[in-house]
Order: structure tokens, then C-alpha cells, then sequence
């Protein structure tokens, strides 16, 4: 918009330096009309402009409700089915079909934490507290135990020295990390090893991830943050995790980045500052 507002005032200028070369002066009341004329112009570009981006925004806004909806919907239409085969009685809870109920439902507790996340990062509603590191990695061990146990795959905690504490909005960080080791179970074979560590200095803290995902395709690291981004067959979710992510991890003062293992596997490492 203020390129327009700029070259309507070139314009402006380049009339009143043609006049004064034609020795054609301007009289007041032509100079008033034709500054009305360049503002009228002004108002309708800046007019077309802002409704053609509210109409962008409102369509970008309604597709992505309706991605959000269709993942919602296709996840919980598989576990309302899983449930009521299970409630006939005719197959037994350790099965596929009890697998599918607990993948089904993960699904939707992903797509909702991802939302949660995006609402409050659009909102900047930011819920900074002082968080030891050390619990905060107990209570995520245990959801993801549970994970890894029901994918058959060995996740590998080392232990957090007390007194290490950051100051963060919890819940972001615990979307971030919690996306960071649901992609690494996506992506790694099933019998395989997910690992989580952190490290400490006297400023910063680093939590790490690590998958055995079979590496990346080189120039690929960086591809993996942007919005729908997905790779490998499982096209499950909207690709959007590693982006919201980074995102979390950026507005609570840290940093997401990943460092490729060729041929093994990925780490995706959260630094951020220490108290």
C-alpha cells in the first residue's frame, strides 16, 4: 500500500513539473480537483486491497477449518467403529482392532493439542512460569511409554539433574516435545529405539529427541518445518506439527532445530534459556 501511495504521488508531481516545463500554470481550483481525484484513487486501491485480503484470509481460514474437520471427523468415525466392534464382543482387546481404537484416538488428541497450540500462538495468550526440567520430563515420559509400548518400540529417558528450571509457557512446550516424539514413533521401524535426553550449561538447556527414521534426503532438513509438509508413507495429520512446533518453541524463547544422522535417524534438539 505504500508503493500505491507513492506512485500516485509521482504521479501528482509529474503533472505539476509538465505544467511548469509548458509554462501552463495550475490555477488553485484545478490543483484541488485534481488532488481530490489522486485521493479518491488512493481510498478505492487501499478499498479493493483490504477486501481482497479479508476475502484471502476468510478463504484460507474456512480451508483450514475444513482440513481440520475432515481429519476430525475420518479419526473419530475410526474409533467410534473400533468401539462398538469391541463392545459385540466378537474380537478381543488385544487385537487390530483395539490397535486402530488407540491409533484413532491418538490422532484426535494430536489434531486438538495442534489447534490448542495455534490458538494460543494467533493470540499471543502466552502463560510464562517457571518450570523444572526434571518433572517436566517425568510427566512426559509417561504418556509416551504408553506410546512406544503400544507401537512395540524402546524409548530410552536419561534422567534430568534437579535444579534445572526454564522459564516457558508449559503447555507449548509440552505440545512441542510431545509432536517431537509422536513423529519420531510415526517414522521409526516398528522393534526400533526413540530416545529423550537433556543437557544443561550454566545458560541453557537442550532437549533432544532422537528417532531412527533412516535419515534424510539431503537438503531436506530445513523442508521439514514449513506448513504441510509431510514425508514418508504415513500421510496421517495435517502436516502441520513440526511447523506449530517451532512456532511454540520460538514465542517461549528457544529454538527447534534438527540435525540428520545419514543413514540412521534424526534429532531434533529444543534449546532454550535457562533460569
Amino acid at each position: 500500500m505504500a508503493q500505491v501511495v507513492h506512485d500516485y504521488g509521482g504521479v501528482c508531481q509529474a503533472v505539476t513539473e509538465l505544467a511548469g516545463e509548458m509554462n501552463a500554470p495550475i490555477t488553485a481550483d484545478e490543483f484541488h480537483t485534481f488532488n481530490r481525484l489522486l485521493d479518491d484513487a488512493i481510498a478505492q486501491a487501499v478499498t479493493e486491497y483490504t477486501r481482497t485480503r479479508e476475502q484471502s484470509i476468510a478463504d484460507e481460514g474456512t480451508e483450514r477449518l475444513g482440513n481440520l474437520a475432515h481429519e476430525l471427523r475420518n479419526a473419530l468415525g475410526a474409533a467410534m467403529l473400533s468401539f462398538q466392534t469391541l463392545k459385540m464382543g466378537s474380537v478381543g482387546v488385544g487385537g487390530s482392532t483395539a490397535a486402530l481404537l488407540g491409533r484413532s484416538l491418538r490422532t484426535l488428541a494430536t489434531l486438538i493439542d495442534s489447534s490448542v497450540a495455534r490458538v494460543r500462538l494467533e493470540s499471543a495468550s502466552l502463560m510464562i512460569e517457571k518450570v523444572s526440567v526434571r518433572q517436566f520430563i517425568e510427566e512426559v515420559e509417561v504418556a509416551a511409554s504408553m506410546e512406544a509400548s503400544a507401537r512395540e518400540m524402546a524409548l530410552a529417558v536419561a534422567p534430568v539433574l534437579p535444579g534445572v528450571d526454564v522459564s516457558v509457557d508449559r503447555q507449548l512446550l509440552a505440545g512441542a516435545v510431545t509432536n517431537l516424539l509422536q513423529n519420531a514413533f510415526k517414522f521409526t521401524r516398528r522393534g526400533g529405539r526413540v530416545s529423550l535426553r537433556t543437557s544443561s550449561t550454566a545458560s541453557r538447556v537442550l532437549i533432544e529427541v532422537e528417532d531412527e527414521c533412516g535419515g534424510l534426503a539431503p537438503g531436506k532438513a530445513e523442508e521439514l518445518f514449513r506448513p504441510f509438509e509431510q514425508r514418508g508413507a504415513d500421510r496421517t495429520g495435517l502436516g502441520l506439527g513440526l511447523s506449530i512446533s517451532r512456532r511454540s518453541v520460538k514465542a517461549i524463547g528457544g529454538d527447534l532445530r534438527v540435525r540428520d544422522m545419514p543413514g540412521t535417524g534424526c534429532v531434533f534438539s529444543i534449546d532454550l534459556p535457562r533460569v
